[in-house]
């Protein structure tokens, strides 16, 4: 029995020609994709330190230890630019919204009765982000809320 052979020169390299483009197209968008997690969770952060950070400063906090009560621009050199590693800081924008004011309470009318209500600040961080594969832009945002509490 005579056996045929068949070759096959350059198939291998068609195959690979086929498969690559698009396993590295699927590797840089994992990759894309896990920095916007990256970026979505560290904007998380920021707010949420933000929050902390202006809450524990207010006018109580002032009183106690002499020192000035928070205002936006504190919250943002002191809570929210130094950890934002990795971020370009001139795409970071912001805003802190103290509610009545910033101490931690403020008197309210309830049924006829005054009554301390507990005063909260929120902090907003929106961060544009584009991607390291240049698919356009994204805004990003992430919003928290404290209590107001020294």
């Amino acid at each position: 029995m005579r056996q045929r052979r068949t070759f096959r020169r350059g198939a291998t390299l068609v195959e690979f020609a086929i498969v690559a483009p698009v396993t590295l197209l699927l590797v840089i968008g994992l990759l894309v994709g896990g920095l916007g997690v990256f970026h979505t969770h560290q904007l998380a952060m920021l707010a949420r330190e933000a929050s902390r950070w202006a809450a524990v400063h207010g006018t109580d906090y002032a009183s106690a230890t002499g020192k000035p009560a928070a205002t936006a621009s504190d919250v943002y050199d002191k809570a929210i630019k130094p950890y934002a590693v990795g971020l370009n800081a001139s795409k970071i924008t912001y805003t802190v919204a103290w509610d009545t004011s910033n101490s931690p309470a403020h008197a309210a009318t309830i049924d006829g009765k005054s009554v301390k209500v507990t005063n909260k600040v929120t902090v907003t961080v929106n961060y544009h982000w584009i991607p390291e594969a240049y698919l356009g832009g994204f805004n990003l945002s992430s919003t928290s809320t404290s209590v107001m509490s020294y």
